[in-house]
């Protein structure tokens, strides 16, 4: 009676088990399905669209990059959105409105995109009604979010949709296109990332000139084992918190081109 009896507990444990693993499994099914539909730009589209033709590195890059991509970002999103509410929470307290920083961004075949991050910065204005400079409007706060990019956060949700992926060349300013070389403007030949080599070797801590290089090299040379190593370096970095601002400003000076092909 008793051997029968611990049968049906630990055969009632497992289906406690199963039943919650269901849950989990149908509760990430809906977000894959959700941001599939939602997904701007879809898992396969943008092959060679902008009049900018990528010669791919092989079938990581053709055809899985984007399907982890698009799979990790929703998997992201469903585990870290507790995290993502509450600093949206501290935002909102700390510096006001709006929570969120939106703004234009080339991607790849520099097609434009609307980036999104969490606001580090006030919104403060001298007499003539123009916004401090950086140094002046970052908080301690905000500073707090971007030594541990968790003002990157919400960029999942612009991975999901297709305009970035987890790892490339950071999206920089618009203003930049017509001031990069020939081989600078390359690093628009794959989707913009969260996290890319350039990152990882420095941050804003280096010259444009070796950023930019880095991401070129990046575009050149893009694998799976080579993404994953920039991914876990970039754990690293965070936890380091090197490289957040660059030797003369509070994040990094605007680029002004560099004269080269």
């Amino acid at each position: 009676m008793k051997l029968s009896r611990g049968i049906r507990e630990i055969s009632k444990g497992r289906k406690g088990r199963k039943s919650f693993l269901f849950f989990m499994a149908a509760y990430f099914i809906f977000w894959i399905i959700f941001f599939w539909k939602k997904a701007g730009h879809g898992v396969w589209k943008q092959r060679a669209k902008g009049g900018m033709i990528h010669n791919t590195n092989g079938v990581y890059e053709m055809y899985v990059k984007r399907v982890l991509d698009f799979v990790l970002s929703v998997l992201a999103i469903v585990i870290f959105s507790p995290l993502i509410f509450v600093v949206a929470i501290l935002v909102k307290v700390k510096l006001g409105s709006p929570i969120f920083f939106c703004q234009e961004r080339p991607g790849r075949n520099k097609k434009i995109f609307r980036m999104i991050k969490f606001r580090t910065m006030t919104e403060e204005r001298d007499e003539k009604g123009e916004l401090l400079p950086d140094r002046d409007r970052l908080t301690g706060f905000g500073k707090l979010l971007r030594s541990t990019s968790l003002d990157e956060l919400p960029e999942l949700f612009n991975i999901a949709r297709g305009d970035m992926s987890i790892v490339g060349p950071r999206p920089l300013l618009a203003e930049y296109l017509p001031l990069y070389s020939r081989k600078q403007a390359r690093r628009h030949e794959v989707r913009p990332g969260l996290t890319g080599l350039a990152q990882i070797s420095g941050r804003n801590g280096i010259s444009w000139e070796e950023k930019l290089g880095l991401d070129v090299e990046y575009v050149d040379n893009v694998t799976f084992l080579g993404d994953l190593k920039i991914i876990l370096d970039t754990v690293f970095v965070i936890w380091k918190r090197d490289g957040i601002t660059s030797e003369t400003s509070a994040t990094m000076e605007k680029f002004k081109g560099s004269g080269g092909f």
